[in-house]
């Protein structure tokens, strides 16, 4: 048993259901990851065995078919499967997001719409905040839902939506008149059901395809156009217009949590990678982890990523409390993100040409993890909220 990234005071069942992870992390995603991602693959099996272990309703209540998990559970299980292939956590990542969404802050009907299915796999869920101007500052979106005799016409465009063609229920931040002053509390939060696929998959919604990106191969990164989309009032989420960015924030407080678990899971895998190597290659008569030099990197990476899953696991259990996380989800985020390309460009370098291959898997963690710096928000987004939260707490008494 590895000694690093190891959680005190699991449950049985959370220690169950981990080790039942790692071992089809290890059988059915690592030796197929290199395959898959260098073609630009949807993991389809991959994913038909997430849904017969019960991963796509892990933190759904059991009212609702699900295993009622908490989000440490959760995170650790992100971990594990993006120590295999960040893409494959993509995948219930989204899904995740809109069931929390849904069991927090969802109507009595919609939970009982939605959840059972998400819990079984045969919903999977999306979610939409950016567009193509926006970047972080969500209080200035565009696409606008008009409110008509029968229900709303949404008009406009969403941009980086994960899952966008393979989820069938997106959550969909859009401008409502509510007539708020602030610019916040004027966005409402539509649950977007949806046929899978590209194209014009509803009456005035396209999704016009893939996105080509640097890494995250696999899983799909689209755009969502809505073009005179009608909905009716019922598929507001809570049933309440004006409040989805107080929706999306909590979606996304826990979504900064999963960003942190998905790369304390890379950066173990790129640890990993450069342990095993380092004693199996030899320079000047031994293995060059007997030299200093590469013995010293070994010691740096395998810290940070310790302190990494540690206080991604603080933030989990902090939010699992019912206590705000802001600032330690944003602090998780932020150390984890870094902290994973740091590792893993160390482990590249103990790899030395080799590394540059795409024969090596170390190649593919080179190109995945930039992604976690601007995941749910970038380093600097992250030190706003950080800062923020701070001189809130710690407030001059001068």
């Amino acid at each position: 048993m590895a000694r690093l990234a190891q959680t005190a005071g699991l449950t049985d069942i959370q220690e169950e259901i981990l080790a039942t992870v790692r071992t089809f992390v290890d059988k059915e995603i690592i030796p197929h990851a290199q395959t898959l991602e260098h073609g630009d693959t949807y993991p389809a099996d991959i994913v038909e065995g997430m849904k017969e272990m019960g991963l796509f309703g892990l933190t759904i209540p059991e009212e609702y078919g699900g295993l009622g998990e908490s989000l440490l559970t959760y995170a650790l299980v992100v971990e594990q499967i993006a120590r295999g292939w960040m893409s494959v956590s993509g995948v219930i990542n989204t899904h995740f997001i809109v069931a929390h969404m849904l069991k927090q802050h969802g109507t009595p009907e919609q939970k009982q719409k939605y959840l059972p299915r998400m819990a079984a796999g045969e919903v999977r869920g999306s979610f939409s905040m950016s567009e193509p101007e926006l970047g972080s500052d969500v209080a200035a979106i565009r696409t606008r839902a008009v409110r008509g005799d029968s229900g709303y016409t949404i008009n406009g465009q969403k941009m980086w939506l994960t899952n966008g063609g393979t989820s069938n229920l997106t959550a969909v931040l859009v401008k409502t008149d509510e007539g708020a002053e602030k610019a916040h509390q004027n966005l409402t939060t539509f649950l977007v059901e949806k046929p899978e696929g590209y194209g014009e998959v509803l009456p005035g919604l396209t999704i016009p395809g893939k996105i080509d990106k640097m890494g995250y191969k696999g899983v799909d990164t689209t755009e969502m156009v809505f073009d005179g989309f009608e909905i009716a009032p019922e598929q507001i989420l809570g049933g309440v217009s004006g409040q989805g960015f107080r929706h999306m924030m909590d979606g996304v407080e826990v979504g900064r949590v999963n960003v942190a678990a998905r790369a304390c899971g890379i950066a173990i895998r790129a640890f990993e990678l450069a342990i095993e190597y380092s004693q199996q290659r030899r320079t000047f008569g031994k293995a060059i982890a007997e030299h200093q030099a590469i013995a010293f990197k070994l010691a740096e990476m395998a810290t940070k990523v310790e302190a990494a899953h540690l206080m991604m696991v603080n933030a989990a259990r902090l939010k699992d409390s019912g206590q705000r996380n802001d600032v330690e989800a944003g602090m998780a985020k932020l150390i984890a993100s870094e902290y994973c390309a740091e590792v893993t460009q160390e482990s590249f370098r103990i790899h030395g040409g080799y590394g540059y291959s795409k024969e090596y898997e170390i190649e593919r963690l080179m190109r995945e993890a930039p992604f976690l710096l601007i995941g749910e928000g970038t380093s600097e987004i992250q030190k706003t909220i950080i800062s923020r939260g701070l001189l809130r707490d710690y407030q001059s008494r001068g």
